[in-house]
């Protein structure tokens, strides 16, 4: 009996068919997405809409008029508050209008607008160099990608997220600081163990792309308000209640300093 050839179609569908996971997975920079139970999906979209509901008008909170100014309060944000950000960019954002403007000075000329946070040399260097990267490769636009900006000087990958996910909506992950950390664990959404990296992982694997955005900001705003790291209310609040492990702890009392003997 004559075998008949495979056709066409079967043969491009094999070789270009991927799971879903692996093909969000690859979108997104990553190997790999970790393997999600659909019982797990269901209780991340119930802590998803409790949180919406809580926080519907969750949004990240540096102040910015356009993509350039959202990079920059990022790369300032680094081991800094917002609010302290917020308070300095103003000064810095109208000293320097446009990314050729911080193209054309030095980074002696932006340290004094930022040097009320810390590592301001630093950063200063990495505005500068950002700026100038963008005008001289860019034609002075902010990239949509994350390849691109990850090319930036003080760009890594969470603020990549930030500046893709607010200025351009493009989901490309989440946005994975130490609010996002923190609650994602507790919660349960990711490994109590898990790297930033891993837990950015567990969190696309759990939650629709078009939610990954948002999904960071109502973290966060949670993180902030009640789920802190320190003197939370979780114990007292409906959302923590209902899916936090800190919820059922009290705070520990202070450690008493040994007396002399």
């Amino acid at each position: 009996m004559k075998r008949t050839a495979p056709s066409k179609a079967r043969k491009t569908r094999s070789r270009t068919a991927k799971p879903r996971n692996e093909r969000r997975a690859a979108r997104a920079g990553s190997s790999s997405l970790p393997r999600v139970s659909p019982q797990a999906r269901a209780r991340a979209a119930q802590i998803y809409r409790a949180l919406l509901d809580r926080y519907p008008d969750a949004h990240c909170e540096l102040n910015y008029s356009s993509p350039h100014e959202l990079l920059i309060a990022t790369i300032l944000s680094a081991q800094c508050t917002d609010v302290a950000v917020n308070k300095a960019t103003p000064a810095l954002f109208a000293r320097f209008p446009t990314p050729a403007d911080y193209a054309r000075a030095t980074p002696a000329d932006i340290e004094p607008c930022i040097r009320s946070l810390g590592f301001f040399r630093n950063k200063a260097r990495a505005v500068h160099e950002s700026m100038k990267a963008i005008v001289e490769r860019f034609g002075g636009n902010v990239p949509r990608t994350m390849e691109e900006l990850l090319s930036l000087r003080g760009v890594a990958r969470k603020t990549a997220n930030v500046v893709l996910g607010n200025a351009f909506h493009v989901n490309e992950g989440v946005v994975v600081d130490t609010h996002v950390e923190r609650l994602a664990k507790r919660f349960g959404l990711a490994p109590r163990d898990a790297t930033p990296a891993a837990v950015e992982k567990h969190l696309m694997a759990l939650f629709p792309r078009e939610q990954w955005c948002m999904l960071s900001h109502l973290l966060i705003w949670h993180g902030r308000r009640v789920c802190k790291a320190r003197g939370g209310l979780c114990s007292t609040d409906d959302i923590c209640r209902r899916f936090c492990s800190n919820a059922g702890t009290s705070a520990k009392p202070a450690r008493r300093k040994p007396r002399p003997r």
